[in-house]
Parts: C-alpha cells; sequence; structure tokens
C-alpha cells in the first residue's frame, strides 16, 4: 500500500507555501537575514508545535515568516516544496500564498510574488511539476485591508488563476468579503475559500451561495448538514481536505473519526492535500499514508482521490483528461 501511494499520480490543491517552511529552513534564513528568533534550537522550536487550535497555529506561522524578507528567500521556500512534491509524485500544485502576511511588515507584494513565482517556472522546467498560484485574504483583518491586496494582485492578473480566504475562521464569516470577491470574479479571476474547517456549515453554504468559490477549503463541517452534504454532491463542489492538519488542530480528534470516508460514499468530489506541512507532521503522500491507514481504504479508493484532485484542479478538460489517464494506467499495473 506504501508503495502504491508513493508511485500515484496526484495533484496539491491545498498548500501554504509558508506553510512549508521547515525548522531548518527557518534557522537558515534567520541567520543569512539576521533574525533573532524566539528558540533557539530546531529541537525547541519543533516541541512548540503542540496546538490546541488553529488560532495557537497561526500564532507561530506568522512569527516564522519574519525571516522571509528578499526575493530568493521566498525562491528557496517555493523550491524546497516543489522539489519534495515531485519526489511524492505530485504532477500539478496549486499553490496559496498569503500577501498580507508579507506587506503587512514591510515586504513588497512583487518581493514575495516574483520570488515564488520563479521558483514555480522552475518547477515546471526542471521537475516537470505544473503549477498554479492563489494569493489569500486574511479573513481575520478588515475587509478593506483585502480589497487594497487586491489591487496588488491584479497588477500581476496574468500569472494569477484565483484568489482565496484563510486564516482565523471563527468569527469572520465569507459574507466579510463578499465585496472583494464580487470584485475577483468581476476582473475574471476563480475563487475559493476556507469554510468549515473549525467554522460551521454555513460557512460553507456563504461561500457557495455569496463568494461563489469554484471550491471549499476543508470543509469538515458540511457533515453536520444533511442537505448541504446533498447539494455539493449534486454540484460536484469540489473539497480539499487535510488529514493530517485536521488532527495537530484538533479538528478531529481521531483520524478514524474523519469525514473523509463519508463525503466519499456520499458520492462527494474530495481531494487529500497537506495544508502546512512542515507544522503538521507530512507532506501529501504522508496524508494519504494516515487516511488509508485510519479509514483502511483500498488502492481503488486511493485512486479515486487521486482522480478527484485533478478533476478539481484549474486545469483544462484535456488537461484533466490526460492526468486522469496517467492514474488510470497505473493503478492497472497494480492489478496485473
Amino acid at each position: 500500500m506504501t508503495g502504491f501511494i508513493e508511485g500515484l499520480p496526484k495533484a496539491e490543491l491545498h498548500l501554504h507555501i509558508e506553510g512549508t517552511l521547515e525548522p531548518e529552513t527557518l534557522f537558515r534564513l534567520a541567520a543569512r537575514n539576521g533574525v533573532r528568533l524566539a528558540y533557539d534550537s530546531v529541537d525547541a522550536l519543533r516541541a512548540a508545535y503542540d496546538f490546541k487550535n488553529l488560532q495557537d497555529f497561526l500564532d507561530l506561522y506568522y512569527q516564522g515568516m519574519a525571516v522571509l524578507q528578499k526575493e530568493q528567500d521566498f525562491y528557496d521556500l517555493a523550491w524546497a516544496y516543489l522539489e519534495k512534491a515531485r519526489a511524492q509524485s505530485v504532477l500539478h500544485a496549486e499553490i496559496f500564498f498569503d500577501p498580507q502576511g508579507h506587506t503587512s511588515r514591510g515586504v513588497a507584494f512583487e518581493t514575495a510574488f516574483e520570488g515564488v513565482w520563479r521558483a514555480l517556472e522552475d518547477g515546471r522546467d526542471r521537475l516537470g511539476v505544473s503549477s498554479r498560484l492563489i494569493p489569500c485574504f486574511l479573513r481575520d483583518r478588515d475587509a478593506n485591508e483585502a480589497m487594497a491586496a487586491l489591487d496588488d494582485v491584479l497588477r500581476h492578473r496574468d500569472r494569477i488563476i484565483a484568489v482565496g480566504l484563510d486564516s482565523a475562521e471563527k468569527g469572520n464569516p465569507p459574507r466579510k468579503f463578499k465585496g472583494v470577491f464580487d470584485r475577483a470574479r468581476s476582473e475574471g479571476l476563480l475563487t475559493v475559500a476556507h469554510a468549515g474547517e473549525e467554522g460551521p456549515a454555513d460557512y460553507v453554504r456563504e461561500a457557495l451561495d455569496l463568494l461563489h468559490v469554484a471550491r471549499i477549503d476543508h470543509g469538515n463541517h458540511a457533515v453536520d448538514d444533511p442537505a448541504l452534504m446533498e447539494r455539493l454532491a449534486r454540484e460536484r463542489a469540489p473539497l480539499t481536505l487535510c488529514p493530517l492538519s485536521n488532527l495537530r488542530l484538533r479538528v478531529v480528534d481521531d483520524l478514524r473519526r474523519h469525514p473523509l470516508r463519508t463525503m466519499l460514499e456520499k458520492g462527494l468530489l474530495v481531494t487529500v492535500n497537506s495544508d502546512d506541512p512542515a507544522y503538521f507532521g507530512g507532506y501529501i503522500n504522508e496524508n494519504y499514508r494516515a487516511v488509508q491507514q485510519a479509514l483502511e481504504l483500498s488502492n481503488d479508493a486511493l485512486a479515486e482521490l487521486a482522480r478527484n484532485s485533478f478533476d478539481a484542479a484549474f486545469l483544462a478538460d484535456e488537461e484533466k483528461r490526460g492526468f486522469a489517464q496517467r492514474v488510470d494506467d497505473y493503478e492497472a499495473l497494480f492489478r496485473k
């Protein structure tokens, strides 16, 4: 089963590039940029990864961003992820980044954007990993600030496929950003949003009805609303699930009770992703292995998740068919 997962062609659709900042890289960039850290060693930093909830994680996550200061820092960060992704048979990645987390501390949008973008171009040319870039707005900040961030995004409209919504969910419903998302869509951008991770099922419904998202990121609490589950299945609205993230942030207390299996059985278009893998104990293959073991998923179910990941991606139909065929061909090898 482990061998099947390692070589299974897949896409990753829920990955925060800042969340791939491994402790070793954080210390290296801190030394390069003269940043004083609150922890005196890699081990001490890792020991802090005992999160009680999403906010605990975010507090540490934003502290870590302080070492990202120059364009090369962002390049190095994104390139390290792409090498890891390719080693885990990721053929396509749609990557989030948080511009406000950088501009708010004096790092220009272009510094972060160009560093990540150069790495994505090199990833396509040198690793064969296709990619898309999705800037996200921080929902625990003012909507006017998000609108200003959208101005930055639109200056690079030709290289950005969509915008998203992330950060602390409780008390920050999707409707808070309706105007920002309306404008983004009017400029031809697709939209996605974190919803139903810690927030209620109603946040998932708001993201669909008010933000008109093409995908729901997380969406765990959709299972609390049978009518919403039926709608998600009927409309084939993709959900980008992140099992190890859910476990580490205590969205679920045991992966054996993760909603992924129920969602698959109800016909939802669900995918498996790693979210912030440096903080949550695993990249995409570790997430596949964790749910396979906890939920006793078959090779057929794992292949379905992989096909779903390409189906839910922001790709042309011909590209989706090509990637899906690669999954079919790979699965057939294991049936011989």
